[in-house]
């Protein structure tokens, strides 16, 4: 939230990255790019790289509801098709992505790789609807990352029954290996200091809004 308020001109003291590895792009044949919710942002590019590469790109983006929808027309200048859904219907197809995308797996022109970014909850759900027909599946990863080089080990997740690290060797792996569970049981281990963080930077806010507020008072009373 503070990134999302900075305004013009002002600048972040340090700024580290690109962390980890970049996608691997070549020619597959037919790509699946599931984006969910803020991962229809990221796999834009993704998109745009498989296209490029001569791949023929069927985009599927989903959201809660029509007013959190975003990037609508950059998705579509990168993709063969694009397949939006939403939750509630408010635009799109009703429902969630695992429904467009399990009826592409059942058809004759199957995808030859399917990358998934989003909820870690929404990427294992695509991963198990891809498993059963055997078709490869590029998850993006986002646990908790602290220094970006491994060194905490905030960001470890198990991957074939082995100990990974996104900031350094993901943040894409193979989502039929991944060990959701303990992913998702890794996020909520500071979920009370995320909340009590998130619960003071509002109270700021509001307090800086009524001190502004004071402010602007005071001088349009002089």
């Amino acid at each position: 939230r503070k990134l999302a308020k900075m305004a013009l001109g002002e600048a972040l003291p340090t700024f580290a990255g690109p962390l980890g590895n970049p996608t691997h792009v070549e020619r597959f044949g037919r790509v699946v790019c599931v984006g969910g919710g803020f991962g229809a942002a990221t796999v834009y590019p993704v998109a745009r790289a498989m296209r490029e590469a001569g791949n023929h790109v069927i985009t599927i983006a989903g959201w809660r509801t029509h007013s959190l929808m975003f990037y609508l027309d950059e998705l579509r200048s990168v993709s063969d098709e694009l397949i939006v859904c939403t939750d509630d219907g408010s635009y799109g197809r009703k429902g969630v992505v695992t429904q467009p995308l399990k009826e592409l797996l059942e058809s004759e022109s199957r995808p030859d790789l399917v990358v998934a970014i989003g909820p870690a909850i929404m990427m294992k759900f695509v991963s198990l609807t891809t498993q059963p027909y055997g078709v490869k599946t590029v998850v993006s990863l986002n646990p908790v990352m602290i220094d970006g080089t491994g060194m905490c080990g905030g960001c470890r997740v198990q991957v074939g029954g082995h100990s990974r690290f996104a900031c350094v060797e993901g943040p894409e792996f193979d989502g039929h290996q991944v060990n959701w569970d303990l992913l998702f049981q890794r996020q909520r281990a500071y979920i009370d200091l995320e909340r009590l963080s998130l619960e003071r930077y509002e109270h700021a806010c509001r307090m800086q809004t009524a001190a502004d507020r004071a402010v602007a008072a005071a001088e349009g009373a002089r």
